[in-house]
């Protein structure tokens, strides 16, 4: 039970639209199904983060949260900014094959998303407040620790590939203009993400 509420959890944080779930379109659009799968790595990778830092002490760890809230959010704020600046398509915008992502930096963009979600203030918050909604924060011992751990990141990484899956299957039955349309509208998103954690963590 415990592994299945940690799941639930991660499937919570993973699946709202936000500036990550746009990218991870974006770049399935762009890469193929592998470049979003990364992405998605990188996602759960860093719920996974979390989740170890909170089992470690959930009190410590919100008091932690709130003291690093102001550099989070500067961080954050400038790395969307910078991510929806890079993503913003100069030319038409067209699909790629599945394979079309294999060799071509999967890693780094595991590391770039890990790092966006490591900064996300919207992310941080919804974490820590379905992680203690859930009861998760009372679980004791390293067995139990285990058990949330690997159960938000199954979550967070089952979510991650049905997006990139699903957008990979039904891409070439979208109109040839979706792929540039979604590029703008995922770094505009990513924009006014960033400019809402700069402004949030400023005042």
């Amino acid at each position: 039970m415990l592994f299945l509420k940690s799941l639930l959890v991660g499937l919570a944080i993973a699946a709202p639209l936000g500036p990550i779930g746009a990218l991870c379109i974006q770049r399935t659009l762009a890469r193929g199904f592998w470049a979003g799968a990364a992405g998605g790595l990188g996602t759960a990778a860093a719920d996974a983060t979390y989740a170890a830092a909170a089992a470690a002490g959930f009190a410590a760890f919100s008091a932690f949260l709130a003291r690093i809230s102001l550099p989070l959010g500067l961080i954050g704020g400038a790395f969307l900014l910078w991510l929806a600046w890079k993503g913003w398509p100069r030319g038409a915008v067209t699909a790629a094959p599945a394979r079309a992502a294999e060799g071509r930096g999967l890693w780094a963009t595991a590391a770039t998303t890990w790092a966006l979600t490591m900064t996300n203030p919207a992310t941080i918050l919804s974490f820590a407040a379905i992680f203690a909604g859930l009861g998760l924060a009372d679980a004791a011992g390293p067995l139990s620790a285990l058990l949330v751990v690997s159960g938000i990141f199954a979550g967070s990484m089952l979510w991650w590939i049905f997006l990139s899956g699903t957008v990979a299957a039904l891409h070439h039955r979208l109109p040839a203009a979706f792929a540039t349309w979604t590029a703008r509208v995922s770094s505009l998103m990513m924009a006014g993400f960033g400019l809402w954690a700069l402004a949030s963590a400023l005042t």
